[in-house]
């Protein structure tokens, strides 16, 4: 195999000694560096060696919350429509505060539980209370994130 396999484990190797403590925990850690390096793209065969094997590309957890262009287009979703899907979630919605508070580290960082009432294309959310109160303005839907009840 004109050293594939050991140019392959070498990097993997030092990819493991960068994350490990001990050489003893080397095997607690092996997964990590694996999945990395089977889902970057390779320059010598503009592939992923995952996508060699599987006939397409790894699709990490995130990018099924983030729409990313990958998943819209497997799923032959618009933006928008995409958007739609999200309406009737429970989230909740990112503080951003101008003055500092007295809490220091202690101070929540979300508030409240909001109902996703529309959705537009571009990520604007128009948000509702529990008890169906209304917001006037749209929330940028990367300062909400999805609550589980």
């Amino acid at each position: 195999m004109n050293g594939v396999v050991e140019a392959a484990n070498k990097n993997i190797k030092k990819i493991i000694q960068k994350m490990v403590v001990t050489y003893k925990d080397w095997h607690e850690m092996l997964s990590l560096p694996l999945h990395g390096y089977c889902t970057s793209v390779r320059t010598s065969i503009g592939a992923t060696p995952f996508s060699l094997v599987y006939g397409m590309e790894a699709v990490l957890p995130i990018e099924v919350e983030i729409p990313s262009l990958r998943v819209l287009m497997e799923a032959k979703l618009t933006e928008a429509e995409w958007y739609q899907t999200r309406e009737a979630d429970l989230v909740l919605k990112k503080i951003l505060s101008l003055k500092p508070d007295s809490r220091g580290k202690w101070t929540p960082n979300y508030e409240g539980q909001y109902v996703i009432n529309r959705a537009f294309s571009g990520g604007a959310l128009i948000l509702t209370k529990m008890d169906g109160e209304e917001f006037t303005l749209p929330v940028n839907a990367d300062a909400v994130k999805k609550y589980f009840a």
